[in-house]
């Protein structure tokens, strides 16, 4: 497995950067802004091989005009089925990524909801989310639908459980929040929080995460749950037929009542 780091971008951006010790090449996953991605290369005498990218908002894509000026002729993988104007090999899922200069390869999910053709990439134990997953939390909806991304996480949720998730944002504090007002009995969760909020006090991040972790903490993976479906139930105010209703319920209560 190649050397995965962040490099921090805007106010709580996480571009990740992949290398390798023995290797003079490396591969960026959602630069939104070219300027901390060059100086991290050029500071690492590094050289850049190939950007992928999850989804079309400009917090993932703004910086690619200014690598691709750097480093012209790389590949930029990203969604086919989104209008991002420099991808250069789009693509669907069941495709793979081939990344020689890591000695990676990466398959390709489809993982829509919070955009219309989201993707994820995933491979040697590691998952590449974008705004699907978040640590404790998910994306919201905009190009999407409560439905498919309910059924993206749902999928992610099928992944080993000791899979580490890469997601692109710094929100873990603010979802443990909402995540307590779901489930404030959760012995689990009052442990992440106290664990996360040492990190942060020290300068650190708090991902990657892991699936087994999310699993245990995260609402939006928990669906099936009885503490979280009573809680989605209260705030609808009536019975939810089936997980994607309880996930729909829980998201609107987070748009709505605590962002």
């Amino acid at each position: 497995m190649p050397d995965i780091d962040p490099i921090p971008a805007f106010d709580d951006n996480y571009i990740w950067l992949l290398s390798r010790p023995d290797a003079a090449t490396a591969v960026v996953v959602d630069p939104g802004d070219e300027d901390p991605v060059m100086e991290t290369l050029q500071r690492r005498g590094l050289a850049l091989e190939a950007i992928l990218v999850t989804h079309k908002h400009g917090d993932h894509v703004g910086g690619i005009d200014g690598l691709l000026e750097a480093w012209p002729g790389i590949p930029v993988y990203g969604p086919a089925a989104e209008p991002i104007r420099r991808v250069t090999r789009p693509l669907g899922d069941g495709d793979r990524v081939d990344l020689p200069g890591l000695g990676l390869t990466l398959q390709v999910l489809e993982v829509p909801g919070h955009t219309e053709g989201h993707l994820a990439y995933v491979g040697d134990g590691a998952l590449f989310c974008g705004d699907t997953l978040f640590a404790a939390g998910c994306g919201r909806v905009f190009s999407g639908t409560h439905e498919q991304l309910h059924h993206s996480l749902q999928r992610l949720a099928a992944l080993p459980p000791s899979t580490r998730v890469f997601c692109a944002h710094e929100y873990t504090l603010a979802n443990l929040g909402f995540a307590l007002w779901v489930e404030p009995d959760s012995t689990a969760l009052r442990e992440r929080l106290q664990r996360e909020r040492a990190r942060r006090d020290a300068g650190e991040p708090t991902v990657p995460s892991t699936l087994e972790l999310e699993l245990q903490t995260n609402p939006f993976l928990r669906t099936g749950e009885a503490a979280v479906i009573a809680a989605a139930e209260r705030y609808a105010g009536g019975r939810l037929e089936d997980g994607a209703g309880v996930f729909t319920a829980i998201r609107n209560w987070k748009d709505r009542e605590y962002d």
